[in-house]
């Protein structure tokens, strides 16, 4: 029994510390202050395509909170300047599962910031989003396949775990479900026109 508990325990151990953000990655974060933008990775670049086609890591917010915040601001001005709806850590270079969305679900269209999110369940049926587009593809846009809506967890920069339902798809009202889809994809290495129509 013994020998078994210990060598899941050493990998349970290795996991956690697998989580901390590394030297590369902090300064990535802090190589500028919060009022410098992030530059956007873009597919028409070799390095950059290799980065946006790789899976994230999750994020240990108990080690790494003010390095987050700090990460946050700057995504979030990126994101502006951008004028984008939605922005994931991957396409500014952080393999990290983090991104922000609009929630135009919501008065005012706030920013959420999504860490370590999950699909947890789907709508069965899918349809065609009109003129998805995105900011490391330039000046370009298609027709993908999403879903209905989709059940979601995702932790708050404090913490908080949020499990919700996003729908929306309709382009001049809702499509917050669409736009965590989408921002969940950067995550996973996939971007919008691996699911054209």
């Amino acid at each position: 029994m013994k020998s078994t508990i210990i060598p899941a325990l050493i990998f349970i151990l290795s996991a956690c510390q697998s989580l901390k953000m590394t030297t590369d990655e902090i300064q990535l974060i802090t190589n500028a202050g919060v009022d410098v933008p992030f530059r956007v990775l873009k597919v028409d670049n070799e390095a950059d395509s290799l980065m946006l086609r790789t899976k994230s890591k999750n994020i240990n917010l108990k080690t790494d909170s003010l390095l987050i915040h700090t990460f946050i601001k700057r995504l979030h001005l990126t994101m502006d300047v951008e004028s984008g709806v939605g922005i994931a850590a991957p396409q500014v270079g952080l393999m990290r599962n983090i991104f922000l969305f609009t929630r135009l679900d919501k008065p005012n269209h706030p920013i959420q910031v999504a860490i370590n999110p999950r699909i947890l369940n789907h709508s069965s049926n899918t349809f065609c989003f009109e003129r998805d587009g995105c900011l490391s593809v330039p000046e370009k846009s298609g027709n993908t396949r999403r879903y209905e809506w989709v059940e979601v967890e995702y932790q708050t920069p404090e913490g908080q775990i949020i499990r919700e339902r996003l729908s929306g798809a309709n382009r001049s009202g809702d499509f917050t479900g669409i736009i965590f889809q989408h921002e969940y994809d950067h995550l996973q290495g996939i971007l919008y026109t691996d699911r054209l129509f």
